[in-house]
């Protein structure tokens, strides 16, 4: 994770997540309509979610799913780093689709019907 947080960011040290993403900007998304696309990848870095859990005191699934949402909001164009308005913004959406899944959990078989219909 270090190397791709390197060779991408120019960052070298290890992250616990990374998204590239395919399309440069959200506004590019509206002109894509109903189509089926792919919004990017997105790495986690497992060793250190597990460490994350264990010190925030959530399961490595809790934690799994925090990185989860926050690689997905920057394949979307959402980035804390670009300032202290943009890091609110995030972090707030972040809390709201978390708070999503808790109240309406998907099973695995919930999750692969949304994701390949």
């Amino acid at each position: 994770m270090r190397i791709l947080n390197r060779q991408y960011r120019g960052v070298d040290r290890t992250t616990d997540v990374l998204s590239f993403p395919q399309i440069a900007h959200s506004s590019q998304l509206s002109a894509l309509g109903s189509q089926q696309f792919v919004l990017g990848d997105i790495v986690i870095n497992l060793h250190k979610a597990k460490r994350q859990a264990a010190e925030y005191g959530l399961t490595v699934n809790e934690e799994f799913k925090k990185l989860l949402i926050h690689g997905l909001l920057h394949l979307i164009d959402y980035d804390h780093e670009k300032n202290r308005c943009h890091k609110k913004r995030m972090e707030k959406k972040e809390k709201e689709l978390l708070d999503a899944i808790k109240q309406n959990p998907l099973t695995t078989q919930g999750v692969l019907s949304i994701i390949n219909p």
